[in-house]
């Protein structure tokens, strides 16, 4: 579990974050040497939720490079992102 949480580095609480979990998909800061495999096993023994689809963006900033994932759950799972 403490790998779990070095690896996610928290959830992104935006407004557009916010309006996709309405459809299942949920956006978290990562790790940059992670990869899809990794982050859709962390997220769902974290959230005990089941995951169909992880899609990831590298965000270029100008103090660090920062990876950005998007994970689709089935339908019915939800993740409080609040806690």
């Amino acid at each position: 579990m403490q790998a779990n949480k070095l690896l996610i580095k928290y959830p992104v609480i935006s407004e557009k974050a916010v309006g996709k979990t309405e459809s299942g998909k949920y956006t978290f800061l990562v790790d940059n040497r992670s990869n899809k495999s990794e982050v859709k096993k962390a997220v769902e023994e974290m959230y005990k939720v089941k995951i169909l689809r992880v899609n990831v963006t590298r965000i270029k900033n100008k103090r660090k490079n920062v990876k950005k994932v998007i994970v689709t759950l089935k339908a019915g799972d939800k993740i409080n992102i609040e806690s």
